[in-house]
């Protein structure tokens, strides 16, 4: 079990993806450039497979960004994208509107 106090070590924000590349090193992970509002970051993610470039820039998503930063295939990762996975692939999972870049997910 994850104590509550353990959990609100997390930063969860609500960034803005910029640009997307797919990994020179890997057939199913991105790359992403996001924007925080205060500091911009790179992410590599596991969502080549259900998303488009096009469908991703200019999107909203949950991020983690007070990970440890890994280094995937070779490419540093500095947050972590939130998704959900079922039967019918991975979603990533964004805000139900447009909020300001940098919000806090609570």
């Amino acid at each position: 079990m994850v104590t509550y106090e353990e959990f609100r070590k997390l930063e969860i924000k609500v960034a803005k993806i910029q640009e997307v590349t797919e990994h020179p090193n890997a057939d199913r992970l991105y790359v992403l450039k996001i924007d925080l509002g205060d500091s911009q970051r790179q992410v590599v993610a596991g969502i080549r497979n259900y998303y488009k470039p096009e469908e991703l820039v200019g999107k909203q998503a949950a991020v983690i960004i007070n990970l440890e930063p890994a280094v995937i295939r070779g490419i540093e990762s500095q947050a972590m994208l939130l998704a959900a996975s079922d039967e019918n692939g991975v979603v990533i999972l964004t805000p139900q509107r447009e909020v300001k870049v940098g919000s806090t997910v609570k």
